[in-house]
């Protein structure tokens, strides 16, 4: 690949790696640490990842189970997981906090796949743009001493790079899909 080119699918990778992220937080019925991963508790006044204020598990299926380092860390940890987006109730023993997950409904597994359908149809809007960028700076280039023939060779890889991008966000979203409405 050109060292042109270069930066512009480095940026649509990270786009990928984005998407894949939000993808790891949107719960298909199994308990997945990731769910996790954008709570953030009080923790001496600093907000830190739950990951690094207490072990969390996965000792079954759907349950996810998070044993603080500090005992005085159970309620913080439980008033973050109550005001966050994750839709589930904490229970604690006095030493360890239990996220049980219930079966999603056929209803909420839609309301899933549609999300996916939309944060990958975002994903897709990023890549897109980012050609934009390229290419208008390709036009640029045309004003300097490169030929017409070099700034399409280098258009056509740049679009051929951005549908190999692209039809990496459409198997990523059936991936998530498929497993968001397998039971």
């Amino acid at each position: 690949m050109d060292a042109r080119l270069q930066q512009y699918e480095d940026k649509m990778r990270k786009a990928i790696e984005y998407l894949e992220g939000d993808y790891n937080t949107i719960r298909a019925g199994r308990a997945n640490p990731h769910v996790l991963d954008k709570i953030r508790v009080d923790y001496y006044g600093t907000p830190t990842p739950v990951q690094q204020v207490g072990n969390v598990t996965v000792p079954e299926a759907r349950i996810i189970q998070i044993a603080p380092w500090e005992k005085s860390l159970i309620k913080p940890i439980e008033k973050a997981i109550l005001t966050s987006d994750i839709g589930i109730n904490p229970s604690n023993d006095g030493s360890v906090i239990r996220l049980v997950f219930p079966e999603l409904t056929e209803e909420r597994r839609k309301d899933l796949a549609k999300e996916v359908k939309k944060k990958a149809e975002e994903g897709k809007v990023a890549i897109r743009n980012i050609r934009r960028d390229g290419n208008d700076s390709l036009k640029k280039l045309g004003k300097t001493d490169v030929s017409e023939d070099e700034i399409k060779q280098l258009e056509e890889e740049l679009q051929k790079t951005t549908d190999k991008y692209i039809k990496e966000v459409d198997v990523l979203m059936e991936k998530k899909t498929k497993e968001i409405m397998t039971v």
